[in-house]
């Protein structure tokens, strides 16, 4: 955390950017994902905005040295407000050849390769496919390429740390972040002390990878490279303590501060999957909020456990991908029929089956709205930033506790993942979303005359029903999957009431579109040519790429939706107004289809399935193609 007040850090002779998109590659043992976000906490120490795009290989145990295990980390930081980790890297740093192999397509033409040049010889250049060495033909001809011997430097630099040499090699990865910090001027301090904080344990570990920094960022100083080192300067923000957070520790978080607006403890029952279960890695630190996290046998177990603590009056929640979704479908669908809180947390990845794991995707919106037996309709919230994962979450928890409902919070793991500064809330300004249990009966038994507690009589507001902690004193009640008697809460088979119940659970999800905001235009709202509607991580792209045609003198206004599931109330006639709609989704075009079916309106799908986010490029092409296309 930092006070946008402190800008440690000085430019030298550096030149001044406006900003930079570098990405770190090699192979996933190499330590790209820390060394990135050791950059990204240096740059948000100094006080730029940033986005940043971790990207992961889908094997776990891919063999060393080839292609399939390749990790990279792009970040973007920049002297204004970004929303995005940049369309294509302008700096890249490749550890190895199939770092090169795979990620050089993603550099800008004319952009700089920082290439650990000891790794290149004939083993390293087969495994990655090479017939012949790139570093000696005219493979990288259109870069501007600097060639750093990084892992014998490395070696040479720790030596007197007493490590072993293999030992000593794993810290190149410091090297590389010593030598780009001194490039792109980073602060040090935040570095040095995080470094002897998380290796503070074994000291010579923590020596080789302080003299691994020191000797790269040295390295900047003493050689040719002189000439190409960078100044960014401080974004202008509110003032404020900041912090850099990925979607899953926001996330968490917004469960957390949930718990406490909610005055309940939160339960989370879960069964690890990638990329949910940092979720549960993070809650799991907070017992002191009132905190319980278990981790299930599976995901049925999990979902089943927070059901139960739902019904003994906590504030429920349980996580998971895609998979996680379908096999706990069938108790979703208990929750709808006992009409209890629980929020279930989808962080989407690509499918179907196993499919791709540590990439990102958007598409289970459709199972979010239709993956359950019979009619069993829920609200869906979306989050569209990594740091807004905060707001969503509180807001999943406040609907289902006002509603007496089970909640879809859809995230992605691009928002989980990447980052982006978050300026801390004050409590003060955050939502009560308290809720009541009942206390007292609130029925009169017609035979006997003696009160009783009939747990589906409902708020004539909301429809929510009755909710009535197990033990208390003359709140004996029924609830389960059986379809009930409306009010009493008696199983019932007869058409009449099975209909009415349908019809209320339907209403009470309806009737939540009167407390939530109207969706909100920006850009030319009164008179553009072109609407561009969105929903969840796109939105980064969206606000870029209409921003971008906008300065271009083209007609171009934008919504993006959080509330999914009812849809806000101004949805239709804000999708009327204009003569073309466009929707980019990571999926074939669920949202697309879903205000087709609902307003009768054109909505035009660009699509994305490739286990990447939506670059500001693509999304401007696809405006510049719609508004060209004719009526």
């Amino acid at each position: 955390m930092t006070d946008v007040q402190a800008r440690p850090g000085t430019s030298g002779d550096a030149e001044q950017v406006d900003h930079v998109v570098i990405r770190f590659a090699g192979d996933s043992g190499d330590g790209m994902q820390l060394t990135g976000e050791r950059f990204t906490t240096a740059s948000a120490v100094f006080g730029n905005d940033l986005a940043t795009l971790p990207d992961f290989p889908a094997e776990i145990r891919a063999p060393t040295g080839t292609i399939f295990g390749v990790s990279a980390f792009q970040v973007q930081i920049a002297d204004h407000d970004i929303t995005n980790p940049g369309d294509a890297p302008s700096v890249l740093v490749c550890m190895n050849p199939a770092a090169l192999a795979s990620e050089l397509h993603r550099l800008e033409p004319g952009g700089t390769v920082i290439v650990n040049s000891d790794e290149f010889d004939e083993r390293n250049l087969t495994k990655a496919g090479y017939t012949e060495n790139p570093l000696e033909n005219d493979s990288l001809a259109g870069y501007k390429v600097i060639l750093v011997p990084m892992t014998s430097l490395t070696k040479e630099s720790v030596k007197e740390s007493g490590v072993k040499p293999r030992d000593a090699e794993r810290s190149k990865n410091f090297f590389a972040l010593g030598l780009v910090t001194w490039m792109y001027t980073r602060p040090l301090d935040a570095t040095l002390t995080w470094i002897k904080e998380r290796f503070g344990k074994n000291e010579m570990v923590m020596n080789a990878n302080i003299m691994a920094f020191k000797a790269g960022h040295a390295y900047g100083e003493t050689t040719e490279l002189a000439g190409n080192r960078y100044s960014i300067k401080p974004a202008p923000q509110t003032a404020g303590v900041y912090t850099s957070i990925n979607g899953n520790t926001a996330l968490a978080w917004g469960l957390v501060a949930a718990g406490q607006l909610a005055k309940l403890p939160v339960f989370l029952g879960s069964y690890p999957i990638t990329p949910a279960s940092d979720i549960l890695h993070e809650l799991s630190k907070h017992k002191s909020f009132g905190i319980r996290t278990l981790q299930a046998e599976d995901e049925i177990a999990g979902i089943g456990t927070a059901l139960g603590a739902a019904f003994g009056g906590q504030l429920a929640v349980t996580t998971t991908s895609g998979p996680g979704v379908a096999l706990k479908s069938e108790t979703m669908s208990l929750a709808i029929s006992l009409e209890l809180p629980l929020v279930i947390v989808d962080i989407q990845r690509g499918g179907p089956s196993t499919g791709l794991p540590t990439k990102t995707e958007a598409a289970d919106l459709m199972m979010a709205m239709y993956g359950r037996h019979g009619e069993a309709p829920l609200p869906i919230v979306a989050s569209f930033s990594p740091s807004q994962c905060f707001d969503a979450a509180i807001e999943a928890c406040r609907i289902a506790l006002k509603y007496r409902t089970p909640v879809i919070l859809l995230s992605d793991g691009y928002l989980a993942n990447g980052s982006e500064p978050w300026l801390i809330p004050d409590v003060s300004t955050l939502p009560d979303i308290s809720t009541t249990f009942a206390t007292e009966p609130n029925h009169v038994n017609e035979t006997t005359g003696e009160p009783e507690h009939w747990p589906y009589v409902r708020d004539p507001e909301t429809l929510a029903r009755s909710w009535a902690l197990p033990g208390t004193p003359g709140l004996m009640h029924r609830i389960g999957g059986i379809e009930k008697e409306d009010g009493s809460g008696n199983i019932s088979y007869t058409p009449e009431n099975h209909s009415h119940m349908v019809d209320t659970r339907a209403a009470k999800v309806a009737g939540i579109a009167k407390d939530i905001p109207e969706v909100a235009v920006t850009g030319d709202a009164a008179d553009a040519d072109l609407l561009v509607l969105g929903w969840g991580s796109t939105w980064g792209a969206i606000v870029t790429a209409v921003d971008r045609q906008r300065a271009k003198g083209r007609k171009v206004a934008q919504a993006h939706l959080t509330h999914l599931n009812p849809f806000p109330a101004n949805l239709g006639e804000v999708l009327r107004r204009y003569p073309k709609v466009l929707v980019p989704e990571m999926n074939t075009g669920h949202l697309a289809k879903l205000v087709r079916a609902e307003f009768l309106v054109d909505a035009r799908t660009v699509s994305k399935v490739r286990g990447v986010p939506f670059t500001a490029a693509e999304v401007e092409a696809a405006i510049e193609a719609e508004l060209e296309r004719k009526l």
